[in-house]
């Protein structure tokens, strides 16, 4: 059993999500409360509007008709993507339907969909779904035809995520009216199975995840690579330039071998300034003494190359 979101939690969770919300003004103490419960509440229902351009979509849902009052939905989600907040509390929008559906979405024990509804508002056997959903209308003509802009497609997907992350609920919790009443078709244009593969996607993320953000992020590989460029910084003449393998643990291996090469590079260099010191004060000529401290560098540097390869061939 969960109780319904209040209305700041319910606009905090969306924007945590990435929804962009407008609060319709009223919206907080706008419901059907008197009319029957609230509560506890178990899932999210997907509507469309039936309705076209010309339309004031969201006063329609907030107002409702001459054949049903409003509030019509918790929302209504327009086709650029904002989410319109209608109702806090009961809305009309759910209607009667099935129960064993309603099971299914407290267990959230089916699989791909629910069981085929067998009810609807006003049948022997209905449930009341406006107690037990929050209500999404989402702005469509509902002819199969029109289209679902991406805005409003990823808004619908953020926004029930939104209110299941809120509830701990899986992407089970969220169906279609058509899958609640056998009277509905709605949504049609889309599937429930991949809006709901949707929201699952974005319920296993961190909220406000949007799709792409983790290819920004560089690879093992990637950082390797980089690592490995500092052939250009640190100099060290005959260093290895391949990582054939790319694992990390080789990686880090490697990078230690080429550490232990510039150290050893410095102690050589180190000892050959000492010498040249102690031969420049005993009067050698110069151009000697600098010809003995090449030598002196290059042996050093080769004698860590042959250990260096040795000991990368047997990594």
């Amino acid at each position: 059993m969960a109780t319904p979101l209040t209305a700041d939690r319910l606009v905090a969770a969306l924007r945590a999500e990435g929804v962009t919300v407008r609060e319709v003004p009223g919206w907080r103490d706008h419901n059907r409360n008197h009319k029957g419960a609230w509560g506890p509440v178990h899932g999210v229902l997907i509507h469309h509007t039936v309705t076209g351009p010309g339309t004031d979509v969201v006063g329609l849902i907030y107002n409702g008709h001459s054949a049903l009052p409003g509030p019509l939905a918790t929302g209504c989600i327009t086709k650029d993507g904002v989410v319109h907040l209608t109702a806090n509390g009961r809305a009309n929008h759910a209607g009667g339907g099935d129960g064993a559906v309603l099971n299914a979405v407290i267990t959230e024990s089916y699989s791909d969909r629910p069981p085929a509804p067998r009810e609807h508002d006003g049948s022997a056997g209905a449930v009341d779904g406006n107690a037990r959903f929050y209500g999404w209308e989402c702005e469509n003509k509902g002819d199969g035809k029109d289209p679902w802009p991406e805005p409003q497609l990823t808004a619908m997907v953020r926004a029930t995520a939104a209110i299941c992350r809120a509830h701990g609920w899986s992407a089970k919790s969220a169906i279609g009216h058509l899958e609640w009443s056998d009277w509905k078709v709605d949504p049609r244009g889309f599937t429930m199975a991949s809006f709901r593969a949707a929201v699952a996607e974005r319920l296993e993320q961190e909220p406000g995840w949007s799709p792409g953000e983790e290819d920004d992020m560089p690879t093992a590989n990637e950082v390797a690579e980089a690592v490995l460029k500092l052939d250009g910084v640190i100099v060290v003449p005959g260093a290895p330039k391949t990582n054939p393998t790319w694992t990390l643990s080789s990686v880090q291996t490697e990078i230690l071998k080429r550490i232990d090469m510039v150290r050893a590079t410095e102690a050589a260099q180190t000892a050959a300034i000492t010498k040249l010191a102690s031969l420049i004060g005993s009067g050698v000529d110069t151009a000697q003494v600098v010809a003995a401290v090449q030598k002196a560098i290059a042996d050093a540097v080769v004698k860590v190359n042959v250990e260096v390869s040795d000991a990368t061939k047997g990594a």
